[in-house]
This record gives C-alpha cells, sequence and structure tokens, in this order.
C-alpha cells in the first residue's frame, strides 16, 4: 500500500534545535541512536542502517551524494526554515503534539516551532519537568504538591493537549501507592539539593510514585490523555522496570486514557496484550520506529495480530532536525504498508478495511483520542 497521502498526526514528539546544532557530522551522526557514547556516534553509528539507509534517502532529496560531508554541504547551501517546511510537507505531517520537557539553550520555543513548521503545533505538559520547577521555587512539601496539583489541574484550559511522565526513566513503570507523608519525607533531601545547587532531579521513588498518581487523577477528571514512556531509550533507562507489565495497578486504578509510549520495545508484544484487555490503555508506535528499521513489519504483525487496530497509533519520538522527522514517517508507512499488504493477500482484512486501519493508525485514532 502507497500511504504517503494518508496524513500523520504526530501525537509524541520533541522540539527542534537550531540549524548550527547538527551542521557538523559529530553534531549530525549522534541523533542517530539513543546511545550518549561519542565511541558510538563516531564508529558505530555510520554502520547502522537507521544511518546508511537515512542518509541515501535524504541525498537523493537534495540530488547529492550519498556522503555525509557532501550532504551537510548540499543542506546548508538552503534555507533551514525551508528545508524544514519541505521535510514536514513531504512527510505529510498535519498535526504535531510536542513534549518541550526535552529542550535545552538551541531548542526552538513552542511560538517557534509554530512559526517554523507548515502544520498545527500543540503542547504537551512533562510532569517530571513540572514538579522539579517546583521544587526549587517552594520551601515546603505542601506548597510544591499543591501547585502540583493545580498546575495538572488547568492543563486542559491551559491548551496543552496531554500529560507526559517519563517515571520509567527515573524509579521505573512500578508506581506504588504512597502515603503523604512518606512523598514529604522523599521531598525534604531533594529540597536540600535545590538549595544548594539551584536544581533538582526527581529520581525519589516516593516522591515521583506519588505526584503521579495526583496527576492521573487530574487527567482523568479533565478526560486528558496521559502519555507515559514504556520500554527503551537513553542509557539511563533501565529495561527491566521498564516494561510495560509493572504498570497493571495504576492501569487498573484509574479510568484515564494511558498512552504508552514507544511500543514498549522490547515488550511490545506485552504492551499489545495490555491494549487489548484494558478500555483506557492505548499503544503508541515511535520510537520503535525508526529504530527497529528493518524490523518494523515483524513488530507490527504481533502488534497487530493481538491489539485492536483502533487502540494502535503511529508517532515520530522526534527531535533536534527535520530529517528525523522524514525519516520516521518514511519507515512508518513502509512498514505499516508492507503488513497490510501481506494481511490482504492472507485475506484478513479486505481492501477497504486496511485503508481505514492506515488512516486510524496514521491519524483517526490520535484525533479522536486527544480532542484535535
Amino acid at each position: 500500500m502507497d500511504l504517503t497521502a494518508c496524513p500523520i498526526i504526530d501525537h509524541h514528539a520533541h522540539p527542534l534545535l537550531k540549524p548550527e546544532a547538527t551542521a557538523d557530522p559529530v553534531g549530525f551522526r549522534q541523533w542517530f541512536t539513543e546511545s550518549t557514547d561519542p565511541t558510538i556516534h563516531a564508529e558505530h553509528v555510520p554502520n547502522s542502517l537507521f544511518f546508511r539507509t537515512g542518509l541515501r534517502w535524504l541525498a537523493e532529496r537534495l540530488d547529492c551524494e550519498p556522503a555525509l560531508d557532501a550532504y551537510l554541504a548540499a543542506r546548508a547551501a538552503q534555507p533551514y526554515e525551508a528545508w524544514c517546511r519541505r521535510l514536514f510537507s513531504e512527510a505529510n505531517i498535519s498535526l504535531l503534539l510536542c513534549d518541550y520537557g526535552y529542550t535545552g539553550p538551541l531548542a526552538y520555543t513552542h511560538p517557534e516551532m509554530q512559526r517554523l513548521l507548515p502544520c498545527r503545533v500543540e503542547p504537551i505538559l512533562r510532569l517530571e519537568v513540572l514538579a522539579q520547577d517546583l521544587m526549587v521555587r517552594h520551601e515546603t512539601f505542601e506548597e510544591m504538591r499543591d501547585e502540583f496539583v493545580a498546575t495538572v489541574s488547568r492543563a486542559r484550559s491551559e491548551g496543552y493537549v496531554a500529560l507526559k511522565s517519563i517515571i520509567a526513566y527515573r524509579s521505573g513503570l512500578a508506581v506504588e501507592t504512597v502515603r503523604p507523608q512518606d512523598a514529604a519525607a522523599a521531598f525534604a533531601p531533594l529540597k536540600e539539593t535545590a538549595r544548594r545547587t539551584g536544581q533538582v532531579r526527581l529520581a525519589s521513588k516516593p516522591l515521583g510514585d506519588y505526584l503521579l498518581s495526583l496527576a492521573v487523577e487530574q487527567a482523568a477528571a479533565q478526560d486528558l490523555p496521559l502519555q507515559i514512556h514504556t520500554g527503551f531509550g537513553d542509557r539511563d533507562a533501565d529495561l527491566r522496570w521498564a516494561n510495560p507489565l509493572h504498570l497493571r495497578p495504576l492501569i487498573e486504578q484509574t479510568d484515564c486514557p494511558l498512552v504508552l509510549l514507544h511500543a514498549g520495545w522490547p515488550y511490545y508484544r506485552e504492551l499489545a496484550h495490555l491494549a487489548a484487555i484494558y478500555p483506557n490503555v492505548w499503544l503508541d508506535l515511535s520510537l520503535a520506529i525508526p529504530f527497529a528499521t528493518t524490523g518494523i513489519p515483524a513488530m507490527l504483525r504481533d502488534i497487530l495480530g493481538m491489539a485492536p487496530l483502533s487502540k494502535v497509533m503511529f508517532a515520530t519520538d522526534a527531535f533536534t532536525m527535520p530529517e528525523i522527522f522524514w525519516l520516521a514517517a518514511r519507515w512508518g508507512r513502509w512498514g505499516l504498508g508492507r503488513i497490510l499488504d501481506e494481511f490482504i493477500a492472507e485475506h484478513f482484512l479486505s481492501p477497504t478495511e486496511a485503508e481505514a486501519a492506515a488512516a486510524a493508525i496514521l491519524s483517526g485514532t490520535a484525533q479522536r483520542l486527544y480532542a484535535v
């Protein structure tokens, strides 16, 4: 199936960086891996399928040699803003839901993203970043907690289309019920760090679990989807505790729409099971697409064989530069089209049903879930 004409709602992504961040080979290569190791960037990324195939595809767009120096020179010869708009238009991304919690001094702000891109851009509120900011600003646990709840309770009215948690990175997905006094005790040493350094990282399990439970209550009250990182990611994600099966108690305690990110890779079978049995669980494909590359069809075959077609959503989890968005869209459409072709050939779906499934996965389900 040729899915290029089917628009994408990219319901989970991050802001682009200013062009100087990716203008040289070192800055460009590092975003083709989740590793932060410079040896991986220099010696092994150039030997990955994601990088090699991606560079060849991108070089075709600029009619240059598929060598990194040649590509970067051709890319630099045109206005960066025009290049961003071209790649997003070719990727046929109609709407971008953006988590600004992963940012830095070179990141475009939300208004800048809205001006830069040819599609709508709507914000996602990252919970851990909010909590960290409040821990720096407030002296007591009660003040921090109350403003956290109040801020999250206003998320929808203030224009946020979803909440996002990275608790998998910090203390794992085995979220437990925590008493307020235990969360307060965990707050104290973090506040001391905030006083001393002016910043803090929320990695305390009691406090993180407690605040997430408060956020789930507020999200449910607003019928606001909560995105939760599951599965692989950066080096500091311990995959043993990023298995989405750990979330079962939390899933069963709420009717809040929970969007479990990244297909839970490599636990995508487990995540497909959760999406199949719980009405409030949705399965996201981002990051696994595009990083799984040639393994994407096999992953999709397992997921779509178990999870309802109405529970699966495409996204990129892309960041930094427009090339990642464009490549994720290409890999995703290729993998989805290939597996739906197989379903048609095997008489599992009719052509009409396959087309409807593609439209739902690429945009329709996200449009309904996020009310966008």
